[in-house]
């Protein structure tokens, strides 16, 4: 019983003393702090938009228990920039323990404005680590572009302009927040990137007319609606730099930094309403929208209709072109992954690709769509493919929904089917039926370089090369790249570059 009252002292010596090394016994840190890095680079952002959450790590490596005197951003208040140490936001911080051998997290974020005649601008601040003869100090840096903003438009009443883009299920008028553009905002040119909140609408008897090279981006639930008796031209034309792009028209959103890049869903959609006529686009990428282009069409308008070109639309969360009672013509176009289906022709209409990859390798989870799908609830005038790759990453890219009390016309020529349906009784899947299939192709080694990047381009193993129908080439002479097509056409939309 004695021994255990002389432990006692010692027990209580021994914690009291471990209670006050964690109060008292903090060193200053004297220069010895470690850093994950030692310059931050926060990823190219648009003038006023916020950034993404950066992290800095800082590290005290030695076996004493060190106290950072000061943890500061050296233009201070007057920064972009935003810290958070240890679970607290702000731009100056005083005292901040740090144990031995222990690490702390700082995250940094960026907000400025360019107010110079600059497009970009590269922006920098330091953080400093304590002051004098033991100051440290990490770097950041962040590109910041300036770009034309597109906001939705403010009313006398400080409520917001409604804009039309369609009617729901139930033929109820849907409305949202944006602005009708008018006069010089009906040119988007490509001296300054541009960033759209809410939808930008282009009004009836207008014509909204993009130029090469021109970069517009979309904030969240953003897009781009073109009315009745109104077009869109976008005037991209064939880049010499396949990396800069330079030709091309790009819609995609705002976020710039490379953890985007490929995520889907980031916007809404380029919607072309019922009514819209002459519809034109050359050379564009549009990706990582819901739906990237939804055309309700009018058969019995001879104007209204979308010819597209040379383009390429992927990643879309939705469906990437989802034509709805529409008139489309396309060459050279490429529908790669979407989450549900690559190309909708949906309700009937009037349907034309030639020389087109429908290729869904959708790599962002489950999807139930195909790399087309086709139904006619209202008549199908025509629906042609010629040279066109349908394929995907399941055993059935190409489904059909069948009215029979309305008209429906197809027709593929010299194309490559991905099928696992061998039922020949059913003659709109009877791929030796003459009447609806010409030349065609199933489950064909297609050889694509990297599908799940949305890469088309095809390798010299590929079964589609030398395959394609040589009477449509002059409908596409040259390839997405610019490759003449002579002497004979590969199937698809890029042709396979035999002395390479």
């Amino acid at each position: 019983m004695r021994a255990y009252l002389y432990l006692i002292p010692i027990v209580f010596l021994i914690i009291f003393g471990s209670s006050c090394r964690k109060n008292f016994e903090y060193a200053p840190s004297s220069g010895n702090l470690s850093f994950s890095k030692d310059t931050v680079y926060l990823d190219t952002i648009f003038s006023s938009i916020s950034s993404s959450t950066y992290s800095l790590k800082v590290y005290n490596k030695t076996r004493d228990d060190v106290v950072i005197p000061n943890i500061s951003l050296e233009n201070g208040e007057n920064s972009g920039y935003r810290l958070n140490v240890d679970g607290v936001a702000g731009k100056s911080f005083h005292n901040i323990p740090l144990f031995a051998k222990d690490s702390l997290f700082i995250f940094i974020e960026v907000t400025q404005s360019i107010t110079t005649q600059q497009n970009s601008i590269l922006y920098t601040d330091v953080i400093l680590f304590d002051s004098g003869i033991d100051l440290q100090q990490v770097s950041l840096v962040t590109l910041i572009k300036d770009a034309v903003f597109i906001y939705p438009t403010t009313l006398g009443n400080n409520t917001k302009e409604q804009i039309f883009i369609g009617f729901n299920d139930s033929g109820k008028e849907i409305l949202t927040n944006g602005t009708t553009l008018k006069g010089e905002k009906l040119h988007f040119t490509n001296k300054k990137p541009y960033v759209i909140y809410g939808y930008a609408s282009v009004p009836s008897d207008n014509e909204l007319i993009i130029d090469a090279g021109s970069r517009i981006h979309f904030h969240k639930n953003s897009g781009l609606v073109v009315q009745e008796k109104a077009s869109i031209k976008v005037n991209g034309v064939l880049s010499l730099d396949e990396k800069l792009q330079e030709g091309e028209v790009i819609f995609e959103g705002d976020r710039l930094e490379p953890e985007f890049t490929n995520i889907p869903g980031q916007w809404s959609s380029i919607r072309l309403n019922k009514g819209s006529i002459n519809n034109l686009i050359n050379y564009a990428t549009i990706k990582n929208a819901t739906n990237g282009i939804y055309i309700e069409g009018d058969v019995e308008n001879p104007d209204n209709r979308l010819q597209i070109n040379n383009s390429q639309i992927y990643n879309s969360n939705n469906i990437n072109l989802w034509g709805k009672t529409a008139k489309i013509n396309a060459t050279n176009i490429v529908l790669g992954g979407a989450g549900n289906t690559s190309l909708f022709c949906n309700l009937g209409g009037e349907y034309s690709f030639i020389h087109a990859t429908i290729a869904n390798y959708w790599t962002h989870g489950f999807r139930e769509g195909y790399a087309l799908k086709i139904d006619n609830k209202n008549d199908l005038i025509s629906s042609e493919f010629s040279n066109c790759i349908i394929d995907g990453n399941k055993n059935d890219e190409l489904n059909f929904e069948l009215n029979k009390d309305a008209q429906f016309q197809i027709l593929f020529t010299n194309c490559i089917i991905t099928t696992s349906v061998t039922n020949e009784g059913n003659p709109l899947l009877d791929f030796s039926n003459e009447e609806y299939y010409a030349n065609t192709y199933t489950n064909e080694d297609i050889g694509f370089i990297n599908p799940n990047k949305n890469n088309f381009t095809i390798k010299n193993t590929s079964f589609a090369i030398d395959k394609g129908n040589l009477e449509k080439y002059s409908l596409a002479p040259l390839d997405l790249k610019g490759t003449n097509r002579l002497p004979l056409p590969d199937i698809g939309a890029f042709e396979f570059i035999k002395n390479k």
